[in-house]
C-alpha cells in the first residue's frame, strides 16, 4: 500500500512538471507613505510559496517564475514601519506599489499559516502569536524554553535544563501538537521527561495557536498547536546563509549553528548543522549533579519551486544525550563539578525524520500535500551503555488540504489526514506495551469575508484505533494484558472577527474537540524511572471531549498596542494519573534489592479551565517600549471538587526596552525586565504541594555592526541577575512535586545566567 501511494505521488509530480510550464513575474515597489521615497532592504514574503526577497536601492522587488493565476497573501516588513499584509490576485496584477506607514509598531499585523486558510492575524479568528527567528536567539536552552518566555498563555513543564514540555492554557502532554515541515512531531510525548526533539535554530519563525485546533490537526490539538516554519527560500539566483554562536556563563552552554541555502532556476536547497553542549547548571545552592547535556542536529532540504507550486524533500537527524541524577531522600543534590562528561543514569534520544512537502496550484485552487516518516528512539541508560528502557517508534503520516476556488465570497477547504505508528520495546525494563496506533480524519472548512467581518466554520470526523500487545514474563506472570480500542468523534468550530477601524479589532471562537487516550494511559504497567513512581493504565478509558470558547480584543496605535483575551474550556473525561489511594508497589531489581514506589493510576474526571491572557505595550516616544504580558489559568477538577494538578502559576512580565538611533550601529537596543510569578496554591493536595511566588530580574543589550558590507550582530542577555533561589511551579524537580512524604527533596531552578551571542548573515541579493 505504501508503494502504491508513493507511485501515485511520483506520477502526479511528473505530470505537473511536464505540463505546468507557464509562469510570470511579480514585480513591485515599496515606498514610504509620507515621503514617497523608496525603502531599501524591505523584506517581501509570499508564505504559501515559501519565497522571500528584499528590495533593491530603488525600493523595487521581483519574484521570478511565479504562478500566473491564484490569490496569495503578501507580507512586507521593514524596521520602523507598520507591517503590511495584502492578498493579491495574480490574474489581475503583476506590478504594484506598496506604501508603508512609519510606526513604532512593526509586528501588529502578522501572517498566520497554521490555520486552514493563510491570512493576516487581524482577519484570523484563532488566537495566535508569532515568534521570529531573532527572538529565538537568546538565553534559552531549547525551543520550548524560548517560546514560553515570550508567548502569552504559554508555559513549560521542565525536567532539569534540557527538557521542556509545552503548556498552552494549562494543557500539555498529548493535548498540544507540535508541527515541523508540515508534519506532526511524534516522539512519545506522553512521558513527563520527554521533550520536543527539534533544533531550535532551524525555525524561520514559529506560530503558537492557542485554543483547540482539532479541526485541522485532529486528536491531540486540544490545547493548541506550535507550528515551526522553515525559513523561506531566497530569490532565483541567490545564495544565503548564517552563522551563529553563543555561550552561557551559568552552565557553560555553547551553541553553534551554520546554515546555507540557495535557489538556482527554481531548484532550491538548504543544509544546517547545530551542536550544543552544557555542563551541570548552577543554582544559588550549587550545581545540580549530572544535569548536563549535549545535542547534535543535522537537517537539509532539496526541492523545486515552479509555476505549478513547490515540492520540497526535507530530512533531519536529532541526537540528545541528557544526564539525570537518581537521588534518594537525603542524598546531596549539588556539587561544583563543571565536567562535560555525563555520568549514569542518562537518556540517549534520537529522532530521524523525512518529509515531502508539496503545494500544487491549479489556478484558483490548490492542494497542499505533506507526507512524513519519523523514527523515534528513546534509550534510558541506568549504569552502563546497554539501555534498560528502550522505546523504538516508527510513524508514517499523510496530510492533504485542498483549497477550492472562491464561490460567492466563500472560501472552502477540505482536508484528509492519516497516520500509522508502530512502537516496540527493545530494553529489559518495561513500562508500556508494544503497540500500533492508526488514525484517520477528514474535515471541511468555510470562510467568508464581507466588509470588515470574517466568519469561519467547519466540521471534522476522526477515527483512531489503538492496539496494545499482550505480554507475559518468563514465569508466566502477566506484564501487559493488551488492549484493542476504537474511538471516533465528530467535532465542529466557528469563528468570527470584526475590524472596527485601523487600530481596534475583535475575534471570537467556539467549538468542540476530542482526544483519544494514548497507549501509555491505556496500558502502562511498570516503574517510570523518570518520575520514580509505578504507573498503571486503564484500557477502558473513554476519549476526552472538550467544549470551549474564547474572545480577544486587539488594539494598536502609535502610543499603545495590546490585546486582552478570555477563554473557557470544559473537558469531559479529562485523563490524568494520580496517587489517590496511597498505594505502594514493591519491585525487585536486577541486583535482588526490593524498592517500593508510589502507585499512580490513570483515571478520568470532568475538568473546567478558564482564564485570561494578554499583552500591553506603551510607546511614549519612538525609541522607548514598555512591554507587558500577563497570563492566568484557573483549573478545577469538578468530579472531586478540588484544583486540577500541574497548572502553571499566574505570571506578569514587564520589560522596558530602549532602541535609540546610534551612528555606526543598526538595530541597537538595551532592555531591563522583571518576571513576576505568583503563588500557586491551587494544587491537587493529594499528591502535589503549593509553590511560592518569585520575581526575576533580566537585562540585555545588542546591536548590528557593518564591517564593510558584512553585517555582524552581537548581543548579551542576562536572566535571574539577582541569583534568586526559587522553584518554578511546573518544575518536576521542585519539592513535593510527586510526594508530600518527602518535602526535603527539591532542586532550585537555574541561578544567574549571562549569554553572549554572535550572529552573522551572509549571501547574495541579485
Amino acid at each position: 500500500m505504501k508503494l502504491k501511494l508513493l507511485y501515485c505521488f511520483i506520477l502526479l509530480f511528473i505530470q505537473f512538471s511536464a505540463f505546468a510550464t507557464d509562469f510570470t513575474d511579480l514585480k513591485g515597489k515599496v515606498i514610504d507613505a509620507k515621503t514617497n521615497q523608496p525603502l531599501i532592504g524591505a523584506t517581501v514574503t509570499i508564505p504559501d510559496l515559501r519565497l522571500s526577497v528584499t528590495t533593491n536601492p530603488n525600493g523595487e522587488f521581483a519574484f521570478r517564475g511565479v504562478p500566473p493565476r491564484g490569490r496569495f497573501v503578501l507580507q512586507i516588513q521593514y524596521l520602523g514601519y507598520k507591517s503590511l499584509t495584502q492578498t493579491i490576485d495574480m490574474a489581475s496584477q503583476t506590478s504594484m506599489v506598496f506604501a508603508m506607514q512609519p510606526s513604532v509598531i512593526e509586528t501588529h499585523e502578522v501572517v498566520i499559516t497554521g490555520t486552514p486558510i493563510t491570512a493576516g492575524s487581524r482577519y484570523n479568528s484563532t488566537s495566535a502569536s508569532v515568534v521570529t527567528k531573532d527572538q529565538l536567539q537568546g538565553s534559552s536552552t531549547n525551543l520550548i524554553d524560548a517560546l514560553a518566555k515570550q508567548v502569552p498563555g504559554m508555559s513549560q513543564i521542565t525536567t532539569s535544563q534540557a527538557i521542556s514540555k509545552p503548556v498552552i492554557r494549562g494543557l500539555s502532554y498529548n493535548r498540544v501538537v507540535t508541527l515541523n515541515d508540515g508534519v506532526k512531531q511524534q516522539g512519545q510525548q506522553w512521558g513527563d521527561e520527554h521533550g520536543i526533539e527539534m533544533d531550535q535554530y532551524s525555525a524561520g519563525r514559529v506560530e503558537v495557536l492557542r485554543g483547540a485546533a482539532s479541526l485541522q490537526y485532529g486528536s491531540d490539538a486540544l490545547g493548541g498547536v506550535i507550528n515551526v516554519i522553515d525559513p523561506p527560500t531566497p530569490a532565483v539566483g541567490n545564495v544565503a546563509g548564517e552563522f551563529l554562536t553563543n555561550y552561557s556563563t551559568n552552565n557553560g552552554l555553547s551553541n553553534t549553528s551554520v546554515m546555507l541555502t540557495g535557489n538556482q532556476d527554481g531548484i532550491v536547497w538548504r543544509g544546517r548543522g547545530t551542536y550544543q553542549n552544557a555542563y551541570s547548571f548552577n543554582t544559588p545552592a550549587g550545581r545540580y549533579i549530572n544535569s548536563g547535556f549535549n545535542q547534535t542536529d543535522a537537517s537539509g532540504m532539496i526541492g523545486v519551486n515552479k509555476p505549478w507550486g513547490y515540492s520540497h524533500l526535507n530530512f533531519s537527524y536529532y541526537k540528545n544525550n541528557i544526564g539525570f541524577y537518581d537521588a534518594d531522600p537525603g542524598d546531596p543534590l549539588y556539587n561544583q563539578s563543571t565536567s562535560r562528561t555525563l555520568d549514569y543514569p542518562r537518556q540517549d534520544i534520537r529522532h530521524y525524520k523525512v518529509s515531502l512537502n508539496n503545494n500544487f496550484l491549479f489556478g484558483g485552487s490548490s492542494l497542499k500535500l505533506d507526507l512524513g516518516y519519523q523514527k523515534n528512539q528513546r534509550r534510558e541508560l541506568e549504569d552502563n551503555p546497554d539501555p534498560s528502557l528502550f522505546f523504538d517508534m516508527n510513524t508514517y503520516s499523510l496530510d492533504a488540504k485542498y483549497s477550492l476556488p472562491e464561490m460567492n465570497g466563500w472560501s472552502p477547504v477540505i482536508g484528509l489526514s492519516g497516520a500509522l505508528s508502530h512502537s516496540i520495546n527493545l530494553g529489559k525494563e518495561l513500562l508500556i506495551p508494544a503497540y500500533d496506533e492508526y488514525s484517520t480524519g477528514a474535515f471541511v472548512y468555510l470562510k467568508k469575508m464581507w466588509g470588515q467581518n470574517t466568519f469561519s466554520a467547519g466540521a471534522r470526523y476522526d477515527f483512531i484505533k489503538n492496539k496494545g500487545k499482550a505480554q507475559n514474563a518468563d514465569n508466566g506472570d502477566v506484564i501487559f494484558t493488551g488492549f484493542d480500542n476504537h474511538f471516533s468523534n465528530v467535532s465542529g468550530a466557528m469563528g468570527f472577527t470584526h475590524i472596527f477601524n485601523d487600530v481596534l479589532s475583535f475575534k471570537a471562537n467556539a467549538g468542540s474537540a476530542f482526544r483519544a487516550p494514548n497507549p501509555a494511559e491505556l496500558g502502562s504497567n511498570g516503574v517510570h524511572e523518570g518520575t520514580t513512581r509505578y504507573e498503571i493504565g486503564d484500557p477502558n478509558l473513554a476519549p476526552e471531549r472538550s467544549y470551549q470558547a474564547d474572545a480577544t480584543l486587539e488594539y494598536g496605535s502609535g502610543f499603545i498596542t495590546g490585546s486582552f483575551g478570555i477563554y473557557e474550556n470544559y473537558i469531559h473525561n479529562y485523563i490524568y494519573a494520580a496517587d489517590l489511594n496511597k498505594e505502594q508497589t514493591t519491585v525487585v531489581g536486577d541486583d535482588g534489592q526490593s524498592r517500593s514506589y508510589d502507585t499512580y493510576r490513570y483515571g478520568q474526571v470532568n475538568a473546567n479551565l478558564y482564564g485570561f491572557e494578554g499583552n500591553l505595550t506603551l510607546h511614549p516616544v519612538s525609541f522607548i517600549h514598555f512591554e507587558n504580558t500577563f497570563t492566568y489559568t484557573h483549573a478545577q477538577n469538578n468530579t472531586f471538587n478540588r484544583p486540577l494538578a500541574l497548572i502553571p502559576a499566574g505570571a506578569l512580565h514587564n520589560t522596558l526596552r530602549f532602541e535609540p538611533k546610534v551612528n555606526g550601529l543598526k538595530d541597537f537596543y538595551f532592555y531591563a525586565g522583571i518576571d513576576n510569578f505568583f503563588n500557586q496554591n491551587r494544587v491537587d493536595n493529594t499528591f502535589e504541594t503549593p509553590a511560592a511566588g518569585y520575581t526575576l530580574l533580566n537585562a540585555g543589550i545588542g546591536a548590528t555592526f557593518n564591517i564593510g558590507k558584512q553585517p555582524l550582530k552581537l548581543f548579551v542577555a542576562g536572566t535571574n541577575l539577582a541569583n534568586k533561589a526559587y522553584y518554578d511551579a511546573l518544575s518536576r524537580l521542585r519539592p513535593g512535586r510527586y510526594s508530600q512524604e518527602d518535602p526535603t527533596y527539591g532542586v532550585y531552578n537555574m541561578g544567574r545566567n549571562v549569554t553572549f551571542g554572535v550572529y552573522i548573515p551572509f549571501g547574495t541579493n541579485k
